[in-house]
């Protein structure tokens, strides 16, 4: 069916279309179709399930909607090497004295335990409360941590007092994540999420968008904002060329952790 050259990333891409069109998918039938053993697509399945992607059942594997976020402590546990890597190289980018603001989610999370390491005079506004822990004990930093309502699920506050309180800063720099980047700009599942990322960038000089290769070409309910909202990429790897290409007409500089710039702003 002239699928075999497909790699495993673009085979767990069409993966998710097909179980997205049909609701479930089965190991036995993907296997056929796309010319691999079972074995394979079942490693496939199980990838794409520890990322939140799917939902395993006997023999195949469920689609999810796509509002649907695992917590953030269970997002910790999957891909910690790749956003390791991340959280250092963009904690690397904060000049001592910045003032900057952190949103929720695992990578994040990752880069403020990144950026208390480096004990280098900072100011942080966030709403992510592991964040905040991580921050904390620097004695350099100083943190300020936003009102709003607890979502444990998230570890952080969101809401009106959030975004109302986020409006009374303007920062150097706005280190935020998502579920997903596409050509359109990053995409995210929680409404709530993408109202307080749309607030930080708005009040920020300089925005970078933190996030592993699992997230490229990925779809979720909402768009953050467009690509040219953004300064920079920071991920663990380059993106596939159609998306690189998209970065560079709208003037976003990409960042491979542990390398410098694939290219400048």
């Amino acid at each position: 069916m002239g699928t075999t050259r497909l790699t495993r990333e673009e085979r767990q891409k069409r993966i998710l279309q097909i179980a997205r069109a049909r609701g479930s998918v089965r190991v036995n039938a993907l296997a056929e179709t796309f010319d691999v053993t079972g074995e394979t697509m079942r490693r496939d399945l199980d990838g794409l399930c520890e990322r939140g992607l799917l939902h395993r059942t006997y023999g195949g594997a469920a689609a999810l909607s796509l509002t649907h976020e695992p917590q953030v402590w269970d997002r910790q546990r999957s891909r910690v090497n790749e956003r390791q890597r991340i959280g250092q190289y963009a904690a690397d980018l904060v000049d001592p004295g910045d003032a900057i603001f952190v949103d929720c989610g695992s990578t994040t999370t990752f880069f403020a335990r990144a950026l208390a390491a480096r004990a280098i005079k900072v100011t942080v506004v966030t709403n992510c409360i592991p964040a905040a822990s991580e921050l904390g004990p620097a004695e350099e930093a100083r943190v300020i941590l936003c009102p709003g309502e607890y979502v444990a699920g998230e570890g952080g506050v969101y809401g009106p007092e959030t975004i109302e309180f986020i409006t009374r800063y303007t920062v150097d720099k706005t280190f935020i994540g998502s579920g997903g980047l596409t050509v359109e700009g990053p995409t995210d599942a929680d409404t709530r999420s993408v109202w307080i990322k749309r607030a930080m960038l708005e009040r920020s000089e300089r925005a970078l968008l933190l996030v592993d290769s699992s997230k490229f070409d990925l779809h979720q309910f909402e768009v953050i904002g467009p690509l040219s909202r953004f300064s920079d990429v920071v991920s663990d790897r380059a993106p596939r060329a159609g998306l690189i290409n998209a970065l560079k007409k709208d003037g976003v500089g990409l960042h491979e952790a542990t390398s410098t710039a694939l290219f400048a702003p």
